[in-house]
């Protein structure tokens, strides 16, 4: 697995910028934290060398002066939206998050829920997190929001919002994911806190768009890619370009909240002190990037991945066709087809051949693994083995698992499990040859080879269970899918 970024650079650039800013305002800091704040796997996957919890790292250097403030959209509560890398929903995530932070020394000062119109789910998970003590504010949708700056910035816009008792000079505001209403909340607060008399400022900490690389950069067009069911889009900063005459990259969102922001930071100093979008942010992603190509490649990667993830959820009843649309249309500006990632191409061909569902694994080395469906064992659960034996060099012929060992457990499943497949999953053969590493070596060599598989690429002609698709995940594995159901 090369490397495409500087993680180390990273972390002293990103650090340096975040104090540079911290120093600039007064009585308090609202520091918007867009992606994932740990566990940003997106990241890790498009800019190969990026530490998942990057942003964790530098937040813990800041722990005694800052709190933190999650939000989450009540509309995205009361549809139970899940987070595609770690399959809980958003307001399971939120209390993962608490208790992350906390055992971490970081202090969580509330829970804002955003778009609040009563929802039924939104109630509950509130009354919840109140019944631990945990305080929770409500914000609302504000009619015409963001065009509508009159109405915003007044007490029937941001006034109805509730104010967030904050103790803390730095106020970090996260989110399980995008469209939870970040920026919102921290504009909602500059308000408040200019009522009160408190001199506060804004800042935007967001990897992406990364604002120093082209529009149409793969990188770019990954996000897009893993934003198509909010529909963002990449575009250049107009303000900045008027203000400095130079060429930055943001997306809609931030360009069209911008006059807002500007009109409370007007309200608050007599002027704003950004001049466009791309002012306000801290990202130095785009500086520590030491090997383009790579990062162009693990971007095209991901672009068919979120294809991938689009389709199967169409197919689910999940999923958007304008989602898929759009992916495709990203597709093309890269000039990428499916065929570019070369496990699709390998399981595809296989499955061609055999007709039977198949499976491929692209390991570290290059190699290609393929594997097919059994009487014994499904396609995904014969690869794991498969590519286990390949790491550890064990040769092809060896059985890592009887097959006297594997029809019991068929046996169990079927005849007094009530399953339909006899065939062992991923999770079942996992610990089959947990079982057989106590008295087989090879098998104690093969199951030492797991953590090699993380960061590889998997592809299935056939949609997977829950459970194996919940199994290459916890296993960090790059997966994806042909957009087919097979019934058993």
């Amino acid at each position: 697995m090369r490397v495409g970024f500087d993680n180390e650079k990273y972390l002293k650039m990103q650090s340096e910028h975040i104090e540079e800013r911290i120093s600039k305002f007064g009585d308090k800091l609202y520091l918007e934290f867009g992606g994932k704040l740990f566990d940003d796997y997106h990241a890790s996957r498009v800019l190969p060398g990026f530490e998942p919890d990057s942003k964790l790292r530098m937040l813990m250097k800041l722990a005694d002066r800052a709190e933190i403030v999650i939000v989450i959209n009540a509309a995205d509560i009361e549809k139970n939206k899940v987070r595609g890398d770690l399959g809980i929903t958003y307001d399971e995530d939120v209390q993962r998050l608490m208790k992350e932070f906390q055992s971490r020394g970081l202090y969580v000062g509330s829970v804002v829920l955003t778009h609040y119109a009563g929802q039924m789910k939104a109630v509950a998970f509130k009354e919840k997190l109140e019944k631990k003590n945990v305080k929770v504010y409500l914000h609302y949708t504000i009619e015409g929001y963001p065009a509508n700056i009159p109405l915003i910035v007044s007490e029937q816009g941001f006034g109805k919002n509730e104010y967030i008792e904050t103790s803390r000079p730095l106020v970090v505001v996260t989110a399980p994911g995008p469209g939870s209403g970040k920026m919102a909340t921290c504009l909602s607060q500059l308000y408040h806190d200019n009522k009160r008399g408190i001199k506060a400022g804004y800042a935007k900490y967001e990897t992406f768009p990364i604002w120093n690389i082209p529009l149409k950069h793969p990188i770019n067009l990954a996000y897009e890619a893993a934003t198509a069911d909010l529909n963002d889009v990449n575009m250049i900063d107009p303000f900045h370009l008027e203000a400095y005459g130079e060429t930055t990259v943001n997306y809609n969102r931030d360009i069209e909240i911008f006059p807002v922001l500007n009109a409370i930071f007007e309200g608050i100093y007599g002027e704003n002190p950004y001049k466009s979008p791309t002012d306000m942010g801290v990202n130095m992603a785009g500086n520590c990037i030491v090997d383009d190509e790579v990062c162009r490649q693990a971007s095209y990667h991901e672009i068919i991945r979120r294809y991938y993830t689009a389709r199967n959820d169409l197919v689910k009843g999940k999923g958007k066709e304008n989602e898929v649309y759009k992916i495709e249309l990203l597709m093309k500006q890269a000039k990428i087809t499916t065929d570019d990632r070369k496990v699709t191409v390998a399981a595809k061909k296989r499955a061609e051949e055999l007709g039977v569902p198949t499976a491929a694994i692209e390991l570290a080395d290059g190699t290609i693994i393929t594997s097919k469906t059994t009487d014994l064992l499904g396609a995904s659960a014969a690869l794991l083995l498969n590519a286990l034996k390949y790491l550890g060099e064990i040769e092809d012929d060896i059985h890592l698992i009887s097959p006297e060992a594997i029809e019991p457990i068929q046996k169990l499943k079927t005849n007094y499990l009530g399953s339909k497949n006899p065939r062992l999953h991923t999770d079942e053969v996992l610990i089959a040859l947990s079982v057989s590493a106590v008295s087989d070596e090879k098998a104690r060599k093969a199951l030492d080879q797991l953590p090699k598989l993380r960061e590889c690429q998997v592809h299935t002609s056939v949609m997977l269970s829950e459970v194996d698709t919940r199994i290459f995940r916890k296993l960090g594995v790059d997966l994806t899918c042909e957009p087919v159901i097979r019934s058993v």
